[in-house]
């Protein structure tokens, strides 16, 4: 008979062990992940992560009320959830936050979705999971009109202004670093702090999403003394934020963006919230049309 020895079972065991707690934990992650949607229905209440200051996306609005592209967008999603859940008036708690803490909030379980302008990132997707994409934007630069700064390498021995912790933050850095830009990164919190510092002159440019910079100009005192730059210093393609591993979750939510793709509904959101600034790009048409996914 072959006997083994006691440290060869011992090891054995040990690994027996590990692979079955491993698997185990994968297990419980993965049945909590895939509990979202019953969550909801028994809390009969959605929660939604969303950003309180990146129109024309997510924003509060009169009536303390969150609005922008991304939440009308949300709002078919929730429809489409409440029918799945047979809530089909399913009430929403809004809760506002910057990226991180959207993310987090996913992270936790203390918010089912995140509609917002978060852009879907390697980094990001090893916490939660994304959406199909509902926009796509390049981060660029705002400056003053006045200030003679005509492109990034402008920039050198200046003061960038940057929301922190997002991925422009990380973007903006390394085109400095590749462009050979000694420019000074100054994190801030919110893109109206950004705009602000950037008129009263503590900042020389401030970076983001490029519609949202062209918001944040529109909504300034004064419209025309601020100006985006025609550099690119990022892609950013924007999706919403969901559990991890919940399949039945994502294909609800990419149930809904299908539905406002194939019903013409985003043409007519586009228009009242990004209108102004022209007709989709052929990329962004591409986008909605992939998103119409056949039954």
């Amino acid at each position: 008979m072959l006997r083994m020895g006691p440290c060869v079972g011992a090891a054995s065991l040990a690994a027996v062990l590990l692979l079955a707690t491993t698997v185990t934990i994968a297990q419980t992650t993965q049945a909590r992940a895939a509990d979202t949607l019953a969550r909801i229905k028994a809390a009969r209440q959605i929660n939604v992560a969303f950003s309180g200051d990146s129109p024309p996306f997510s924003f509060v609005a009169e009536g303390n009320e969150p609005a922008g592209y991304s939440i009308d967008i949300c709002r078919k999603v929730i429809a489409q959830i409440g029918r799945d859940v047979g809530i089909p008036d399913l009430p929403v708690r809004w809760l506002v936050g910057t990226v991180s803490e959207r993310i987090a909030m996913i992270v936790a379980g203390r918010a089912d979705l995140d509609c917002a302008n978060t852009s879907e990132t390697q980094a990001r997707l090893r916490s939660v999971d994304f959406s199909n994409r509902i926009f796509i934007d390049v981060g660029g630069l705002l400056v003053k009109s006045s200030s003679r700064i005509d492109r990034l390498a402008d920039l050198a021995n200046r003061r960038i202004g940057v929301i922190s912790g997002t991925t422009t933050e990380a973007r903006l850095r390394d085109t400095l670093k590749n462009r050979l830009v000694n420019a000074t990164v100054v994190p801030v919190r919110e893109g109206p702090e950004g705009a602000a510092m950037l008129e009263a002159g503590s900042l020389d440019a401030f970076a983001g999403d490029k519609i949202k910079l062209v918001g944040l100009a529109a909504a300034s005192n004064n419209p025309d003394a601020l100006h985006v730059l025609p550099d690119d210093i990022s892609f950013e393609p924007y999706a919403f934020a969901l559990a991890r591993g919940d399949s039945a979750m994502r294909f609800e939510v990419n149930k809904a963006l299908s539905q406002v793709s194939v019903s013409g509904d985003i043409e007519g959101i586009f228009k009242q919230w990004l209108g102004k600034f022209g007709r989709p790009t052929g990329l962004l048409s591409a986008l909605f049309l992939l998103n119409a996914i056949p039954e």
